[in-house]
């Protein structure tokens, strides 16, 4: 399988969908990254993130069920695929080992 790279946000975003389950709506993960990261983003970033990690086959999408709180609207709940979770690991895989290369002599100075 090919290894898809991710960018620093895309990765959050991913993280957040995770984390989300299946309450992960662009809403949702805007609130949640802020929640966790006190990062304040838009809407759009996040729209625009999830879509291209569903065109990158890493997350998945499906309209949930329209609610009366919403105006009759269903919301786009997303879900990480296979390849997502490869792709996630694979990134915190490579963030551990980084750390555990960093010479002893960095941490002490």
């Amino acid at each position: 399988m090919k290894r898809v790279t991710i960018g620093e946000f895309e990765e959050l975003c991913l993280l957040m969908v995770g984390v989300l389950y299946e309450d992960a709506y662009g809403v949702s993960v805007k609130d949640e990254i802020k929640n966790r990261t006190g990062r304040d983003v838009t809407i759009s970033s996040i729209h625009s993130t999830l879509v291209r990690l569903e065109k990158k086959g890493l997350l998945k999408s499906y309209m949930g069920g329209a609610n009366e709180i919403r105006g009759g609207r269903a919301k786009r709940i997303f879900e990480m695929t296979a390849t997502g979770k490869q792709a996630i690991n694979e990134a915190r895989d490579l963030r551990n080992q980084l750390y555990t290369d960093i010479p002893k002599l960095v941490w002490e100075k």
